[in-house]
């Protein structure tokens, strides 16, 4: 089998172990996906042509800015607005947009949650209601509880805000591969964390919800983490024995980041 295409993040579905399909642009329009979860124990090949696509404008880029973007695209497009990173920014529930009004109404003026997860230790994060279970997906979190649900972008960002002094809101990506996990009970810190929250942001807290629990399709996680990227390394070949978070592992502890190489032209084979 061998496809040709600008590579994507890779698409996620919660089923017993997460089924991840790879996703292949002609540039920017959708042109094929494989189903990586049947080629793990099998070696893979991917071979970069040296070019980049915007994943915006499908202009040829020497450097890809914010998961695939030209540093234009990366400055103007709603996709790289600062509330992604920073929701606490979003003005949208005021009327007031950052970059696009129509895009921060469609994206951040609705049902956000704010939630814990267990990717090697435990972190809080903000995500819009329809992004779950996705979202924990590409941390590669092993279980996860939402904690808050607000009704826009900015309440959920203060509520992390106000959180992150007490817990990490970063993914420690190489615990994460080699599946060190922190022992705590994602119940038990969300009873203490509820205690540290005022008035105003207490009301949007939740103790109803049950741990998600999620399960990788990983034969072998790796020792020692050692990562390939394809601007050094343009040619993989590895036998593939897992897939977690938007990594693919291999036999000899590399791990490639599929979301990182965005834009990227290849050629794949097995």
């Amino acid at each position: 089998m061998k496809v040709y295409g600008n590579l994507r993040k890779m698409s996620s579905e919660l089923l017993d172990e997460v089924h991840y399909k790879l996703p292949f642009f002609d540039a920017t329009n959708f042109s094929q996906e494989i189903n990586l979860n049947a080629l793990i124990g099998q070696t893979i090949n991917i071979s970069y042509s040296g070019i980049i696509n915007c994943v915006i404008t499908g202009k040829k880029i020497k450097k890809a800015y914010g998961d695939g973007m030209s540093y234009d695209a990366f400055k103007s497009s709603p996709l790289a607005v600062e509330s992604i990173i920073r929701p606490e920014l979003s003005k949208i529930h005021e009327g007031i947009a950052l970059r696009d009004y129509e895009w921060e109404m469609a994206h951040h003026m609705q049902p956000h949650v704010v939630y814990l997860s267990k990717t090697g230790g435990v972190k809080v994060g903000v995500t819009r209601d329809t992004q779950i279970p996705y979202r924990w997906i590409d941390q590669g979190a092993v279980e996860a509880l939402i904690i808050a649900k607000t009704p826009y972008r900015q309440a959920a960002g203060l509520i992390e805000i106000a959180l992150k002094n007490y817990i990490s809101d970063k993914t420690n990506w190489r615990k994460m591969l080699q599946n060190d996990l922190s022992e705590d009970s994602l119940i038990d810190i969300r009873e203490t964390l509820s205690k540290k929250l005022d008035a105003e942001l207490l009301k949007y807290t939740v103790n109803n919800e049950d741990v998600t629990h999620i399960t990788f399709p990983v034969t072998k996680y790796p020792e020692k983490v050692k990562s390939l990227t394809l601007d050094k390394n343009p040619q993989i070949e590895e036998k593939l024995v897992g897939i977690k978070g938007q990594y693919l592992l291999f036999d000899n502890d590399t791990v490639f980041n599929v979301r990182r190489h965005s834009g990227y032209l290849v050629q794949f084979s097995c």
